[in-house]
């Protein structure tokens, strides 16, 4: 029987944090209701946007 422990964070925690900032931010720059829908779509996606925009930079 083989048990593993995992001692570090979560990164479901990390992504959640990003999350709630992420809605938060996109949704205080709406200038109406479904622009802040648009808003919290885009907060369940960011890590795309970061990861796109960081292959960018590396050219790769």
């Amino acid at each position: 029987m083989d048990i593993t422990i995992n001692k570090g964070p979560k990164c479901g925690t990390v992504y959640g944090l990003g999350l709630i900032g992420a809605a938060v931010y996109f949704i205080m720059q709406a200038t109406g209701f479904w622009m802040g829908v648009v808003g919290f779509l885009k907060a369940i996606v960011w890590p795309a946007f970061i990861v796109y925009e960081l292959l960018k930079h590396m050219g790769a």
